[in-house]
């Protein structure tokens, strides 16, 4: 069976298929490092279509597309008006016929689904606020350049976002070990954990759930966290703060990994999720994580434009 046409979703895809991207990321930032941009998608176009602020997504697409040859363009949801001037479906229909393929950032992960079903080009999910499956190609980039995925393990402290349900999804498919802590309220969604559970049956990854963030970190090789209050959450702010205070990554939560490297997908909120000293310290790859976002996604461009 051959590969998804689009990436939407890590769950869509087979071991072999994320490996062989992984494979690529690991091979194409090694090509960036010695001078070496391979043109594989000359003549290729990229629409990235944003709903919502973007820093990494935004640069790494378009440069990630610049420097392997194409191009990329860029689109406001008030240019476009999905929604308003034209239905989703006839929008994809219509970029089908100019591009090569379609980032979308989105707040409904259906909006996404909708763009792709209408699509004959690949589409790309860049975040919805279901999942982020490029960012988490990027988290197993960097864990992978240091340790094998299958003998380490990663805890995820904090709140059971898109960041967490791509992980989690990532390991079902690939293997590991993965623990999550985060509130019992604010655990991955349903549909994503009853997937996933089902996909790491076969996989043999072991993934536990948790509400107690220093039995998630006890013993971890990495640990993980994201803000607790993401785009479009403004107004429960301060009621999250206060619901996820025991879940800040500190020193003192360290610890219990004290040999643990600590990830972060950033923008972080320094002070509530993660402190100063933690992320600017010696045991951070944070900004190592932000460098493969472009590798990374470069790997799935040429997986699904090539």
């Amino acid at each position: 069976m051959s590969a998804p046409k689009d990436f939407l979703s890590l769950a869509d895809w087979k071991a072999e298929d994320l490996r062989g991207i992984l494979a690529r990321a690991h091979e194409l930032k090694r090509r960036y490092r010695r001078g070496e941009t391979p043109q594989t998608l000359s003549g290729r176009t990229l629409a990235m279509y944003f709903e919502k602020p973007s820093l990494r997504t935004h640069v790494t697409f378009e440069a990630g597309m610049t420097q392997l040859g194409g191009h990329a363009i860029l689109l406001r949801p008030e240019q476009v008006g999905i929604g308003t001037r034209e239905s989703a479906a006839d929008v994809a229909r219509n970029l089908s016929r100019w591009v090569h393929g379609m980032v979308a950032r989105t707040y409904d992960h259906a909006l996404v689904e909708e763009l792709a079903a209408a699509a004959t080009i690949p589409v790309i999910n860049g975040l919805t606020d279901l999942l982020h499956p490029c960012q988490a190609m990027a988290d197993l980039q960097t864990i992978t350049e240091r340790a094998d995925l299958e003998k380490v393990a990663v805890a995820y402290v904090g709140d059971g976002n898109n960041v967490a349900n791509s992980l989690l999804n990532a390991f079902a498919v690939l293997g590991g070990e993965l623990r999550l802590a985060t509130p019992r309220s604010h655990q991955p969604a349903r549909q994503v954990r009853q997937r996933a559970m089902a996909l790491a049956a076969a996989s043999g990854a072991r993934i536990t759930f948790t509400e107690d963030p220093v039995e998630a970190v006890r013993g971890a090789h990495f640990v993980y966290t994201d803000v607790w209050t993401s785009m479009g959450q403004e107004a429960e702010s301060e009621r999250r703060k206060a619901l996820f205070e025991p879940f800040q990554v500190n020193a003192r939560l360290l610890r219990h990994a004290p040999d643990a490297l600590v990830m972060h997908c950033l923008p972080a909120h320094r002070g509530e999720e993660i402190t100063d000293d933690v992320l600017d310290g010696p045991q951070s790859i944070v900004f190592d994580q932000a460098e493969n976002r472009l590798h990374a996604q470069k790997a799935i461009l040429e997986a699904l434009l090539t």
